[in-house]
């Protein structure tokens, strides 16, 4: 009883954020939008969808074409690239933004080189702008490409070898088989790392903004401070959150009857097509130009500004933003797996009707914008915090300031929000895997459910719960737009001093604060890769 209170009560303060965000588009004093309709709400809209689509066209070829070749293919390098092409997944799209800027901007090394080596002046040439929607596309491929390519490879390794050896038998090549059997069957996979990659688009704020491409994640914020108008911002996130649900609907809607059947009790192993030839070495140099682009180039670009500035590229609070970003981070990932574990443990123990809604709500937050989710939480904590302040003053002449909205209480509440769904599902995945079995031994021992859950099921869940902490910490770790806004007065992390740093043109100064990120986020990419290749014993 006491469990199913504590889970109402805390969906009911998930929710909160996005109520209030969506009671603010019908607010009647809607001047601040209609200002926004007749001025840039169709530059917001078209270069989102712009950015959105060509995205997630870019995500599906490249995810797809070397989720295939690592899994079906056999080819030099092969065992190499199906784990280094999930290290883009390692660097936050603003951070890669920073290093082709740095590389291919007019006083970076590509074009000075070109002007000296041929004589050229400023005009004698032509160079693709990387600061423009096509660049911004471009970046968010590079570094979103590897959720597609996760999924469809796990996909691809779980599909029946009995189904591809029928297309063989009737005269279909590896081409043929790829595309009318593996590809149909690996849909529902693509489509859902499609719509992650779109999501964590409409999401982005940190590439967008330092590209100077009015977005709707760039017009919340510059709506909230620069028309100092919390409801228009509302609003404004409003109209994204109908962007973002629309895609999860869709998402959703295509594989509604997507059914799963197995066709052989037991998985052979794959049996790989070897490539030969002209089609070898386009494998290679395929997967290689993935791995140099989406992670080899920007790490070198950092790596050789960090020498280059010697002793002056770590400032004096380099120490101090590691220890911030790093206790928020692990502070945050252990808060958000403990409400995971509460929320999973909730569900394995009822299954009432109302328990699918309660974890459909919880698990919002994760498709809702950092932005968004700032808004939201910055909005109802402010209300709370005046409202208590000016209580106090009334009734004891104290004043008690920013209680919530000031101060890492706020940040905690938007990341909870935000990444629950990360640690939920892990949780809940690993939980699945417990046979009731062992809870019925266990009753008959005399434990109950706060034994069963603290005895058996969390020392069997450590590999669990340890994935829970390092995806949330690192996300955390990476989180721009929800910590710019959230995070109290003198208070600043690792991502929020590249930013700056890189807002002032300062580019070079960002390598030792963007490598750190880099560094700490390479650790989760490890783990995904071998608990994929552990799903199915393979030929190497």
């Amino acid at each position: 009883m006491i469990l199913r209170l504590v889970m109402v009560l805390l969906t009911f303060v998930l929710a909160t954020p996005l109520i209030v965000i969506v009671s603010n588009l019908v607010d009647p004093n809607g001047e601040v939008l209609s200002h926004l309709i007749d001025t840039v709400l169709a530059e917001y809209l078209t270069n989102s969808f712009i950015i959105m689509i060509g995205v997630g066209l870019g995500t599906v070829i490249l995810g797809v074409s070397a989720a295939w070749l690592t899994s079906m293919c056999q080819f030099p390098g092969r065992s190499i690239f199906e784990w280094a092409l999930l290290l883009p997944m390692a660097i936050p799209a603003y951070i890669i933004a920073y290093s082709y800027t740095g590389l291919l901007d007019f006083a970076g090394p590509i074009q000075t080189f070109l002007r000296d080596t041929f004589n050229l002046s400023y005009g004698d040439y032509y160079f693709p702008e990387i600061r423009s929607l096509g660049g911004a596309i471009s970046m968010l491929t590079l570094v979103l490409f590897p959720y597609v390519y996760l999924l469809a490879r796990a996909a691809f390794i779980n599909q029946s070898i009995c189904v591809l050896d029928v297309s063989r038998t009737l005269g279909y090549g590896p081409f043929r088989t790829f595309k009318t059997v593996a590809l149909p069957l690996a849909r529902p996979a693509i489509i859902a790392g499609a719509s992650i990659a779109m999501m964590e688009t409409l999401a982005d704020y940190g590439t967008v903004e330092y590209f100077g491409i009015a977005t709707f994640t760039t017009g919340i914020l510059r709506t909230w401070y620069g028309l100092d108008s919390a409801v228009g911002a509302s609003q404004l996130a409003s109209i994204l959150l109908i962007f973002v649900f629309s895609l999860v609907f869709l998402e959703q809607y295509s594989r509604r009857h997507a059914r799963y059947h197995h066709t052989s009790q037991r998985h052979q192993a794959i049996d790989r097509i070897p490539l030969l030839g002209k089609a070898k070495v386009s494998a290679i140099l395929f997967c290689s130009a993935l791995v140099a682009f989406g992670f080899l180039i920007p790490a070198a670009q950092f790596l050789t500004w960090w020498i280059s500035l010697g002793s002056e590229a770590i400032s004096s609070d380099y120490l101090q933003l590691i220890t911030h970003s790093v206790e928020l981070a692990l502070i945050s990932a252990l808060f958000i797996l403990a409400v995971a574990v509460i929320f999973a443990y909730g569900k394995r123990l009822n299954k009432s009707a109302w328990m699918n809604p309660v974890m459909r709500i919880s698990s919002l937050g994760y498709a809702m914008p950092g932005t968004v989710v700032a808004i939201g939480v910055l909005i109802p904590l402010t209300w709370f915090d005046n409202s208590l302040d000016s209580f106090m003053r009334e009734t004891f002449d104290i004043s008690t300031g920013l209680l919530l909205s000031g101060s890492l209480a706020g940040l905690l509440f938007a990341y909870l929000i935000r990444f629950l769904t990360l640690s939920l599902q892990t949780v809940d995945s690993g939980l699945e895997r417990i046979k009731h079995s062992m809870e019925e031994a266990a009753k008959t021992m005399g434990y109950g459910h706060r034994e069963i859950l603290t005895k058996i099921h969390l020392p069997i869940l450590r590999g669990s719960l340890l994935t829970a902490i390092l995806m949330v910490f690192v996300d955390v770790l990476k989180e721009l737009p929800a910590t710019l806004v959230l995070r109290p007065f003198d208070f600043n992390t690792l991502a929020v001093k590249a930013f700056e740093l890189a807002s002032d043109e300062r580019l070079m100064e960002t390598a030792p604060y963007a490598l750190t990120i880099v560094a700490v986020g390479i650790v989760p990419v490890i783990f995904l890769s071998r608990s994929i290749t552990k799903t199915r014993d393979v030929k190497s």
